[in-house]
């Protein structure tokens, strides 16, 4: 699987921004699509999840509301993220993983198999 994300920028706090990931595969209904980010100093943290073939996603709490992960009829999942805040400063992966949909899989950076080149996001005060 190969994956790119795009769609990173300079934004405002408040602003909105949609990164985009095209996935190339064979079977994407084979796999799960994940997003995580990873601020300067810290560890890479799960966003979200969604699983191809039936588009079930999944949330921690505290990206509940702000972020949505989607998925076109294609190859593209997507990460709408409003009301952003500095503290949402980051590089942003999109990752793939055909070890299923479970929480502890989806949210585990180390369960994912491919992973897309980081595409930053940066949001001013």
């Amino acid at each position: 699987v190969q994956l790119q994300a795009c769609g990173g920028g300079l934004v405002q706090a408040g602003g909105s921004l949609r990164l985009s990931c095209a996935a190339s595969a064979r079977r994407l209904n084979a796999y799960v699509m994940g997003w995580f980010r990873q601020a300067p100093g810290k560890e890479r943290e799960f966003v979200a999840a969604i699983k191809w073939s039936d588009t079930s996603t999944y949330y921690p709490d505290s990206m509940k509301g702000r972020f949505t992960i989607s998925r076109d009829s294609a190859n593209t999942v997507f990460l709408q993220m409003n009301s952003l805040k500095p503290e949402d400063t980051a590089v942003y992966y999109c990752a793939a993983t055909g070890r299923g949909f479970t929480i502890t899989t989806v949210t585990a950076a180390g369960r994912y198999d491919y992973w897309g080149r980081g595409t930053l996001v940066t949001v001013s005060s």
